[in-house]
């Protein structure tokens, strides 16, 4: 029936609506997608970006960083894109397709609410119709059984011919009523077929042509959506193959030989590596010969040599501290002298004197230093730990020739600013001078006289450290084109203690020398540098000793002694008959045990 197709279409027509509606969900959990994903990018984005005055800042002047920097500003515009998709979709489908659906459910009330409309007023003419037929046939049914009444009364001669007349007037009265009825049903009738036909041949056909161009225009609508979703993403791609062609770009501009030099130059440290070893005769017991390009000069260039505990002023291979290498390589090993036997050592001339060292192998004295614990620091460790020196002592020479022009000219740029406030000053000083009104000049006179003092202040400093600056730079070696080649990257990286070590070699008479470069036949003056090796934490004391006798230290390594003297014991006997004993912070070394009373403290490490 009629009834039956209408709810077909508007469970149809609601089937659609849902349709619409669930592809609206989709499009907007895909739009949150976008975004999400575009927040994760860029605080991914964010987390991997240098954070501002930190070190990471530094690492940022290689090309490889540099290129990671610049993937990461890409990324961002990456994400921007998915944000922009998330955006195009929202306004172009979503928000359009959520006013269509509430469009189309007013319309599709509108054509039921008509539809059923349609359908009531047809079953309303049919009802008329129905009593118009049921008033017609009850009225005929009156006018036959008055027409035979009628007759009835006019057979019968009992009957008064008034009685006669009287139904006969009735009789006539119901025909006449059922004429009157047939003509009405016959108008009803005739209206009821013209409202069924408008009914079925117009009315309901236009509602349903309304019905289903609604439901074909929702099937263009959501078409069309989808063809969008798929261009707002075909619109971002153009763009995003920029930001991945960035990316490759700035891959492809990382340069391996720019970034190792920058390597050269931030760790270059200024120093000669050493020459060759000679080699040793040792067929020859007392007469061992000397390497000139040893690690120390000899004691046979005529040149007295310092104290053990004195600041030498040759140089050690840069990654060696001296005192424990010296402690290792120079203590005595022979047994020492026994005490005098007189009771005043005084009567000895010159007293009894350290044996002369036997030799050993230096394999053995490698194993002594591989076993101990020296203390031994690279430049990476020294640069990071804690303030260093005002004077950048603490550096190689290279570098500490880099950290003061640094300081030189960030000092030049505090005297310029400085220079700068004070001609301002000035020029308002002379303004105020002229015009009174506007200010009073002695307003400045007490600012200008601080800047004049900082000024002073900042070119003092600035002769400070130019000072130290010609000091490093008039101690660098020229180096030959040939020692640079060599030395390459590899001059930073801190060799074993072993290879250090292996550099020093003993000289004739027991004490050890120091290298001295023959390629560029020039002496290389001790810098500050030496010093921050020499001021490293000295062995702690472990008791205290009383000279019993009066001990002339004439070898390296070894300490002259008064007798009665207090000195502290820095390290006890290990078997050797020696004790390494200090008397200050700069003298320290071996004597014989037999001629210290050794009193150790019991709480000693």
């Amino acid at each position: 029936s009629l009834q039956d197709q209408f709810d077909n279409l508007e469970k149809h027509t609601q089937w659609g609506i849902d349709v619409l509606e669930k592809y609206i969900k989709f499009v907007k959990e895909r739009t949150e997608i976008e975004l999400s994903y575009a927040k994760q990018l860029r605080n991914l984005s964010k987390k991997y970006q240098p954070k501002k005055n930190s070190k990471e800042e530094e690492e940022y002047r290689y090309t490889s960083t540099r290129a990671f920097l610049a993937t990461l500003n890409e990324m961002n515009d990456y994400a921007g894109q998915h944000e922009v998709i998330s955006e195009n979709m929202t306004s172009l489908i979503t928000g359009e397709l959520t006013r269509y659906v509430q469009e189309l459910k007013q319309e599709r009330k509108s054509h039921f609410h008509d539809g059923r409309k349609a359908q009531q007023h047809i079953e309303t003419c049919w009802k008329q119709l129905e009593a118009s037929k049921r008033r017609f046939e009850r009225d005929c049914k009156e006018a036959d059984r008055a027409q035979q009444y009628f007759e009835k009364m006019d057979a019968d001669i009992n009957v008064t011919k008034a009685d006669v007349e009287k139904a006969r007037q009735q009789a006539q009265l119901r025909h006449q009523m059922a004429e009157d009825s047939k003509a009405e049903y016959s108008s009803t009738l005739q209206k009821f077929n013209s409202e069924q036909h408008d009914h079925y041949y117009t009315h309901i056909p236009n509602i349903f042509q309304k019905i289903q161009e609604m439901e074909e225009r929702r099937i263009v609508r959501i078409g069309e959506s989808m063809k969008t979703f798929a261009e707002v993403d075909r619109q971002v791609i153009p763009i995003i193959g920029k930001c991945l062609d960035e990316i490759t770009k700035a891959a492809e501009s990382i340069d391996h030989k720019s970034d190792s030099q920058l390597v050269i130059e931030a760790f270059k440290s200024g120093f000669e590596p050493p020459g060759d070893i000679d080699f040793e005769d040792f067929t020859q017991p007392m007469k061992r010969t000397v390497s000139e390009s040893s690690l120390s000069n000899s004691r046979g260039d005529g040149k007295s040599e310092p104290k053990f505990g004195g600041k030498s002023k040759g140089k050690l291979w840069p990654f060696i501290k001296k005192n424990k290498l010296m402690s290792l390589l120079t203590s005595p090993h022979q047994p020492p002298p026994p005490p005098p036997a007189s009771a005043s050592p005084s009567a000895v001339p010159n007293g009894p004197q350290s044996p002369k060292q036997q030799k050993e192998p230096l394999s053995h004295r490698f194993n002594e230093f591989m076993t101990s614990k020296p203390k031994i620091h690279c430049f990476r460790s020294l640069k990071r730990g804690g303030a260093g020196p005002e004077d950048f002592s603490n550096l190689p020479p290279e570098q500490r020739r880099k950290k003061l022009q640094q300081k030189v000219d960030e000092l030049n740029k505090d005297i310029q600013k400085e220079m700068d406030q004070r001609d301002a000053l000035t020029k308002m000083k002379d303004v105020y001078i002229k015009n009174p009104q506007m200010g009073d000049a002695a307003s400045v006179d007490h600012r200008l006289a601080e800047l004049g003092q900082n000024i002073e202040k900042l070119r003092l400093e600035v002769q400070k450290f130019e000072g130290w600056l010609a000091d490093v730079e008039g101690r660098l070696p020229v180096r030959t084109e040939q020692a640079r080649r060599q030395s390459g990257l590899y001059e930073v990286q801190n060799t074993s203690a072993v290879n250090s070590c292996a550099q020093d070699r003993e000289s004739p008479d027991g004490s050890y020398t120091e290298e001295q470069s023959q390629e560029t036949e020039m002496k290389v003056p001790a810098t500050d540098f030496d010093d921050e090796f020499d001021d490293e934490e000295p062995l702690p004391t472990i008791g205290t000793c009383k000279a019993l006798y009066t001990f002339e230290g004439q070898n390296e390594g070894t300490i002259s002694v008064a007798e009665g003297e207090m000195l502290y014991v820095i390290e006890e006997d290990k078997g050797d008959g020696w004790t390494r004993i200090r008397r200050n912070e700069d003298e320290e070394g071996y004597v014989p045990t037999s001629y210290v009373e050794v009193y150790l403290d019991k709480n000693a490490k």
